[in-house]
């Protein structure tokens, strides 16, 4: 048995059983899924487009991850493209992998293809998940980021308008810029990857299930393996004492949902 956290970085629990359940469809017997948002007053966003909501939300990420930690999980996933808080929660998961959807993502497609193209929500978006994917080594197979214009809560509202929007784009990437395969660039695009395989006739990796998975298998490699992040020179935690001097690490209430399932 594997225990994976996978982490809604909103103080509002809106999406959390659509990633519950998206997550357990796609888990190997044995792994044991926990899903997870903030409590209000770290971050009451319907959505963390801007980086100034990043900034509000890191703190919380960061306590989430500790909790974690201690609860004795094998992986964490960070729920948003952006990869939020992914280097800071890593410095402090002790022996517990942390995955993000972007980093995660980008190593599934350069797996499956030699080029790939990224389906983002907003142009605002696309120079953060952009640098994100060239300090990750793979900014030269990006064929480009691809704007359908929706915000993240537009996603979901309407499937059939999404596909629509999400299918232009897709084609776009692979008939114009020859695309090898596709990234949906937020963890609500989530529910469309399938489809939309289907008819651009290339893998399209949603990124939601790409981070589970990854982290899925990082679990396995920690318990096969034990393969656990490093603690030496550029991955060294903070000092215990120097945390608890400073404050703020730990609360006693890291969580404004926890909803849990198996496969």
């Amino acid at each position: 048995m594997v225990k994976i956290m996978y982490h809604n970085p909103l103080g509002n629990s809106d999406y959390d059983q659509v990633f519950l359940d998206a997550t357990t469809a796609h888990a190997r017997p044995g792994t044991e899924i926990h899903v997870t948002s903030l409590p209000p007053e770290d971050g009451a966003f319907e959505h963390i487009e801007y980086r100034s909501y990043e900034g509000r939300v890191t703190t919380g990420v960061m306590r989430a991850v500790r909790a974690a930690t201690r609860a004795d999980f094998d992986a964490f996933v960070i729920g948003c493209f952006y990869d939020t808080a992914l280097h800071e929660a890593r410095e402090l998961s002790g022996d517990m992998i942390v995955v993000a959807p972007c980093m995660a993502a980008c190593e599934i497609a350069t797996s499956l293809a030699n080029r790939f193209g990224v389906i983002i929500g907003r142009r605002k978006w696309a120079n953060q998940m952009h640098g994100n994917i060239v300090e990750y080594g793979h900014g030269g197979r990006c064929t480009g980021l691809y704007h359908v214009e929706l915000g993240v809560t537009e996603f979901q509202a309407d499937h059939d308008e999404t596909e629509r929007r999400l299918l232009a784009a897709g084609r776009r990437a692979v008939e114009e810029d020859y695309a090898e395969a596709i990234i949906l660039g937020c963890t609500l695009e989530i529910g469309f990857h399938e489809r939309l395989q289907e008819q651009l006739g290339v893998p399209v990796i949603d990124p939601s299930i790409a981070a589970f998975k990854r982290a899925e298998y990082a679990a396995a490699l920690r318990r096969d393996c034990g393969w656990v992040p490093s603690r030496k020179w550029t991955c060294e935690a903070p000092p215990e004492e120097e945390m608890a001097r400073v404050g703020g690490f730990d609360v006693n209430r890291p969580f404004g949902n926890h909803i849990s399932g198996a496969a």
